[in-house]
């Protein structure tokens, strides 16, 4: 069976699950169906850049993955903002206040770090049910908490044409770019929303190593990254053979030589998986086979 990651420069205007759509109707088109594919982390219709899409059993990876680091470069305009936050969106508020680049550099430090970040109206958070982006766009009141993300830098890029300015952001999953567009532009005292992205990396895949959905089409079997090469970055340990068995079955044996954190777990020297070291106790998070 097929399994292991496409690294996709998806294009601006196509959705998320538009790529993962498209990727089956390849790989059909190749004599391969039945397979499970879906994407590792939703990229704005709008945006554009690196889409890992996983394949097989490594879909089984999604929540490992989507939280690894990733890099976009941006464009924020300050002086007005957005229903959406984005350049597709309605404008609701305008302001006379423009900031410049000293206003800006002294700003960026206060939104670096573990920060608590509210998601745009506008996303694909579930409220009771249901996606806050359908419910925005009926109109319905509702309230969108707060949740804790990973800002690792943010770097400025320079003004750039049209009054925007243009940053390097580098950060952990489940930050929206959007929101720091708006905070950003609230600490500045003004209004601000994102008019372009694009997603230069996303943990191992980065965007010189990708490939549109049209190189796809032109041959997309040897484009498939092994999982063992995505996983490369988490420690290895070999279970030893006499507790193969205890291990596959779900017992939390004791191990002796595990690494800290997650790892990965081969038996018999086979990749069977990510597990844990609970206090010299093997965990099981994830089985690839």
């Amino acid at each position: 069976m097929i399994c292991g990651f496409l690294n996709v420069n998806k294009k601006k205007g196509m959705t998320s699950s538009r790529v993962v759509g498209k990727v089956k109707g390849i790989l059909r088109a190749n004599g391969i169906s039945g397979v499970k594919v879906g994407h590792t982390g939703t990229l704005d219709p709008d945006g554009e850049g690196v889409l890992p899409v996983a394949v097989g059993r490594a879909t089984r990876l999604f929540d490992i993955l989507s939280e690894k680091t990733k890099v976009y470069y941006t464009e924020f305009v300050f002086g007005k903002t957005t229903d959406t936050l984005d350049a597709s969106g309605v404008v609701t508020a305008l302001s006379e206040v423009m900031p410049e680049k000293n206003d800006i550099l002294a700003v960026i430090p206060a939104l670096i770090g573990n920060i608590d970040q509210i998601p745009p109206a506008y996303s694909a958070k579930s409220v009771d049910g249901r996606r806050a982006y359908d419910l925005a766009r009926e109109g319905k009141e509702f309230e969108l908490k707060a949740h804790r993300v990973r800002i690792e830098s943010i770097e400025y890029c320079g003004e750039r044409e049209g009054g925007a300015h243009a940053f390097r952001i580098t950060c952990g999953g489940g930050t929206y770019i959007r929101s720091i567009a708006r905070d950003m532009a609230q600490a500045l005292g003004t209004y601000g929303y994102m008019r372009y992205i694009r997603r230069e990396r996303s943990g191992i895949f980065t965007i010189e190593d990708s490939c549109t959905v049209e190189e796809l089409e032109g041959g997309i079997v040897d484009k498939i990254i092994p999982i063992e090469a995505v996983l490369s970055d988490f420690p290895r340990y070999d279970c030893p053979s006499r507790e193969v068995a205890r291990v596959l079955n779900g017992v939390k044996a004791e191990l002796e030589g595990m690494p800290e954190g997650v790892f990965r777990l081969y038996c018999d020297g086979v990749l069977t998986g990510l597990a844990g070291n609970d206090n010299g106790t093997i965990e099981v998070k994830t089985r690839l086979i």
